[in-house]
């Protein structure tokens, strides 16, 4: 009888591990878009938000998504979860496919996590101001190209939550092919971004290097009270106050001055113009004087001037003038009175708190809310998963054959000489250009660099003149900045939207756009150019 009973109890013990298996394998939501999406996600009612969402193919496969139809619109669509999903225990994967049919310049595909709203919410009032707990997903505008992650957190000392940005994370794939984003959120601290199935960022939600601002804020803050002494020094050279100037030190003395030792050359031609009229010009038929002004022929070289050591009138060249010193300046010696930087001294941060693990809030929809310029981005296969390899095996049975065919396409384009604008090489290329514009100290020309950046985007066959011109403009910011000269105007910034969300960044898209326009309408209000071989004065 005993023997039964255990032999009982543990095939319960078996069905139950099994039945928990296959529980825990099951994804905790996942949509396919395979039917229509209306009915089961809401559209946004505010105002703000025309863009039209579609039921559509993706480009070339019979699998459906949710396609972004219209260019420069704000779209926003939310659906809400049967039951919230926690963040506190346990792993936590964050799932989806996005794809740029027709690329991304300026917008963004990412998705918000949405915690649980006011009591009085509906999906109807979804918008940029609805909390989330996570926001995820790629964007590009401008010099912004990034997978954001962010997370906002309850301060546990002031109730407030705050928005936590991770650093340095990964670039958009500049491609058109489908691409799915993952990011996994384990109970040890550790959070992994994975693109197309790849790791490209692991960061701790603890450490103070990983997000800005750090989660735990610090121990001490320089005290906001602490002013610095009037009599603080913190020069650690100066001129030396018993430095006289030479009495020969001449300030007024030229860099250079004429040779007078030079001899005009045998054979000079003082006579001879540098330049003479075509002989062989004449004035154009349909060459109108009142309209075009008086006809003159260009000017060609002085063909006498070529046998002769040179023509006009002869000048002596410049020299070096050796009594040039330039302005007297007292050599510096080390200061006396030198403290050091000031610093205000630390004082404990009232605000500070440990945390083992971050203490999320439930994810209670999900919600799609975006501004773009481009149209064709189309999303599917969302996922959220307690398992690691739930989400590997919806990407290896949704994303990657759709991948492969893409890939394959895009070969044979290749081959075949089709181009889909920039090549691979390009568009890395133009990644690091964007990167080189948010270098502080091109701030003040961050929109120049941009604006040119953007141009070689939209003239591929003319990339390697744009990075010429590029590099001139960086190259002439460092030699000013190394050897002075004009100082740098004063940064632009440009007028944003100001907005809850960190997503703000990227409300900017068209400005590309509306400085063509802009340029469109000077171009048609310019002065008809004059013709061809009248000599500019």
């Amino acid at each position: 009888m005993g023997e039964r009973q255990i032999a009982l109890r543990l095939l319960l013990l078996f069905i139950a591990s099994f039945v928990l298996q296959i529980w825990a394998s099951d994804p905790l939501f996942y949509e396919s878009f395979d039917e229509t999406f209306e009915g089961r996600w809401i559209l946004s009612g505010k105002e703000d938000y025309q863009g039209v969402w579609k039921h559509s193919k993706s480009e070339g496969h019979e699998d459906y998504g949710l396609l972004v139809s219209e260019k420069a619109r704000k779209y926003a669509i939310v659906k809400e979860l049967d039951e919230p999903i926690t963040l506190k225990d346990g792993t936590i994967v964050l799932q989806y496919e996005t794809r740029l049919q027709n690329g991304l310049e300026c917008g963004g595909a990412y998705l918000k996590y949405l915690r649980p709203q006011d009591g009085d919410w509906t999906p109807k009032e979804f918008d940029n101001e609805s909390p989330y707990t996570i926001m995820f997903g790629p964007d590009k505008c401008g010099s912004t190209n990034k997978v954001h992650f962010i997370f906002k957190h309850k301060n546990p000392k002031s109730g407030q939550f705050v928005e936590h940005h991770l650093k340095f994370p990964p670039s958009v794939p500049s491609d058109k092919l489908s691409h799915v984003y993952t990011a996994i959120l384990k109970p040890d601290n550790e959070l992994r971004i994975l693109i197309d199935g790849e790791e490209k960022k692991k960061a701790n939600w603890l450490a103070a290097d990983d997000f800005e601002p750090a989660l735990v804020p610090p121990q001490t803050i320089p005290d906001p009270d602490d002013k610095k002494p009037e009599d603080w020094d913190e020069r650690p050279k100066i001129p030396d106050p018993d430095a006289v100037k030479p009495d020969d030190w001449d300030e007024d003395a030229p860099p250079e001055i004429e040779d007078e030792d030079a001899v005009k050359p045998e054979g000079w031609l003082d006579d001879e113009p540098e330049e003479i009229d075509d002989p062989e010009a004449a004035k154009p038929e349909d060459w109108d004087d009142e309209e075009d002004g008086e006809w003159e022929a260009p000017k060609i070289d002085n063909p006498k001037c070529e046998a002769a050591p040179g023509c006009g009138e002869w000048k002596r060249p410049m020299k070096k003038n050796p009594a040039y010193k330039g302005k007297w300046h007292a050599p510096l010696i080390d200061n006396p009175d030198y403290k050091g930087i000031w610093k205000p001294q630390q004082i404990p941060n009232p605000d500070y708190f440990e945390l083992d693990k971050p203490d999320f809030e439930p994810i209670a929809a999900i919600g799609i809310e975006i501004w773009t310029m481009q149209d064709g981005i189309l999303f599917d296969n969302i996922l959220i998963a307690s398992d690691e390899k739930v989400a590997e095996s919806y990407r290896e049975e949704t994303w990657k054959p759709k991948y492969e065919v893409e890939k394959e396409k895009q070969k044979a384009d290749e081959a075949a000489g089709i181009s889909d604008g920039l090549s691979g090489f390009q568009k890395k290329v133009f990644d690091v250009l964007y990167k080189i514009a948010d270098i502080p100290f091109l701030e003040a020309y961050k929109i120049k660099i941009i604006d040119i950046i953007e141009k070689g985007e939209k003239q591929p066959n003319l990339t390697i003149g744009i990075l010429v011109s590029i590099v001139v403009v960086i190259a002439t910011v460092i030699f000013m900045i190394l050897f002075g000269g004009k100082k740098p105007a004063a940064p632009v910034k440009p007028t944003t939207e100001t907005k809850s969300d960190a997503a703000a960044e990227a409300d900017a898209p068209g400005s590309g756009d509306e400085k063509e326009g802009e340029n469109e309408k000077e171009d048609a209000s310019a002065p008809r150019p004059r013709r061809s071989t009248r000599r500019e004065t």
